[in-house]
């Protein structure tokens, strides 16, 4: 299959997003706003925030910069770029809903494609609660989109057992070749729920690995090049992440080749439970 910064996942809802986004966490300001900017300019339309990042607002005021510029070549409008935000925590109802309608605001962008509760933290009420929000903010209009971050399998199960009015479309959690979360992505994919797949660079921890640098050699392509083609090739939308003009555009360049299936199982079988940053996968 062909992959380009064009192509699109479809969810379950009937609705669809860009299958690769921008990953904007651990930049802020100014680099936050060029990076958003680089990478419209290249044909990327998925832009990934969170209100813990604190880059919600440089983030939407470059896409309504880019929407306005010369380099908007092909007319865009708002409906054509894809926002995602997070919840920061999850406690009340109350809480959250008006946590959504501040990120709303903050991006500045009128809605938010595609909100999700950032971790599983907070307890199973609190869980509960602010899914409950996100629902209703999908109903008023605030938000296109619902989904979950950072849910293991029992999260999932716990969601899905509540019978929501609206079931998470997607879920965002750490997957690459060197933590592959077979338990999450299984229940995932059995589940409508896409997987959203981020440090899918590893967080450059395992460019020199010497299977990712012989691969990269016989495919002609980066290391991180390779890294993204198996996460498409596994049906999830990968977040590169990158703040350098020349790499934002060399991230995405992964339609001249496809890995073959011995390949992807030798990649594989590189899991290491690599956790690069966080793990609330097992939270109570």
């Amino acid at each position: 299959m062909s992959y380009s910064l064009a192509s699109r996942t479809k969810l379950a809802n009937g609705l669809s997003m860009p299958t690769i986004h921008l990953g904007v966490y651990l930049t802020s300001g100014a680099t936050t706003y060029q990076a958003v900017r680089w990478a419209l300019e290249a044909g990327y339309r998925g832009i990934d925030s969170a209100q813990m990042y604190h880059n919600e607002k440089e983030s939407g005021q470059a896409i309504l910069d880019f929407l306005a510029s010369d380099a908007n070549t092909e007319s865009l409008k708002r409906e054509d770029i894809h926002f995602t935000s997070k919840l920061a925590s999850n406690s009340t109802y109350d809480a959250a809903r008006k946590a959504i309608q501040r990120s709303v605001k903050e991006c500045g962008l009128g809605y938010i494609d595609l909100f999700l509760l950032h971790s599983p933290y907070g307890g199973k009420k609190a869980r509960l609660e602010s899914w409950r929000a996100v629902e209703d903010a999908i109903n008023d209009g605030e938000i296109r989109i619902g989904g979950v971050s950072n849910y293991g399998v029992k999260h999932l199960q716990e969601l899905v057992a509540s019978k929501p009015k609206v079931l998470p479309a997607v879920n965002q959690v750490e997957v690459h070749p060197f933590n592959t979360r077979k338990d999450i992505t299984s229940f995932c994919q059995e589940h409508g729920i896409v997987v959203e797949a981020y440090a899918p660079l590893v967080r450059a921890l395992r460019m020199k690995h010497p299977t990712i640098v012989s691969l990269s050699k016989k495919y002609s392509c980066t290391p991180a090049q390779l890294l993204i083609r198996w996460s498409l090739q596994h049906g999830y939308v990968p977040l590169p992440k990158s703040s350098k003009k020349a790499r934002i555009v060399e991230n995405a360049d992964i339609g001249g080749f496809a890995i073959e299936d011995a390949d992807m199982e030798t990649i594989d079988r590189l899991d290491e439970y690599l956790v690069t940053d966080w793990d609330p996968t097992e939270t109570a």
